[in-house]
């Protein structure tokens, strides 16, 4: 699971609202453009994202193993036909360019999580969106990046559990039904158990956030940003 981890880099430095830009404008860009010159430009651009916030490659890819595998399927998938000539190649680049994208995206919200702690994401959304939106979405993604983490230990408690009572030997079928199933009540129990802190913690909706502040890095940023924004329209 990728989480934040202080560190003294560039990505670091820079405000949480100048990176959510660039997020935004590489998004954006990457969704509009298919051929293999823009590619080859946005590759160019995640890496040198990745290189400012060290981010780990492997680590993160093998993070996001699960969404790998999918992207690997869906070109092959796409390219295979129910009749003849049974292989449409054609079908198949356009869907492997289209998983390309998906990945390049995934690994500079890989950079912008690394380098960026939940409670300045929270403040970037809240003081970007103005009122009980902002702050209700603020509210959501600081829960989601605390919770994921817990549900994703307790799945991986559960899986050593059954691999220890030589659950191992069941089938496929029912492996996958009994850690379904107590995934879910564990991930209930959680969600009562969280309700409860927050009650006994007098939960606020408008708590002190930490202080976020432009500085000259964040201007070069934020025209990077912009910049990347209007290649969508080109």
């Amino acid at each position: 699971m990728l989480t934040y981890e202080p560190d003294d880099t560039l990505a670091h430095r820079l405000d949480p609202r100048s990176k959510l830009a660039v997020q935004l404008g590489f998004a954006a860009t990457a969704l509009a453009h298919t051929d293999a010159r823009a590619l080859l430009a946005l590759s160019a651009v995640a890496a040198l994202v990745l290189v400012a916030a060290r981010v780990p490659l492997r680590r993160t890819l093998y993070a996001y193993r699960f969404a790998f595998v999918i992207l690997t399927l869906a070109p092959l998938l796409a390219a295979l036909a129910l009749g003849p000539p049974w292989i449409v190649l054609e079908d198949g680049l356009a869907s492997a360019r289209a998983s390309y994208r998906v990945l390049l995206i995934l690994l500079v919200s890989a950079a912008y999580v690394r380098s960026t702690p939940v409670r300045d994401s929270r403040a970037a959304i809240q003081r970007t969106i103005p009122g009980k939106p902002g702050q209700l979405l603020g509210i959501g993604i600081a829960l989601v990046f605390r919770f994921l983490p817990v549900l994703q230990g307790d799945i991986r408690t559960i899986r050593d559990a059954m691999a220890a009572r030589l659950g191992t030997e069941r089938s496929a079928v029912d492996r996958a039904s009994t850690l379904t199933l107590l995934g879910l009540s564990r991930a209930f129990d959680r969600a009562d158990r969280l309700a409860l802190a927050m009650q006994a913690r007098c939960f606020s909706w408008n708590p002190t956030l930490p202080p976020l502040s432009f500085g000259r890095g964040d201007a070069v940023v934020l025209v990077f940003a912009v910049g990347l924004s209007l290649t969508a329209f080109l």
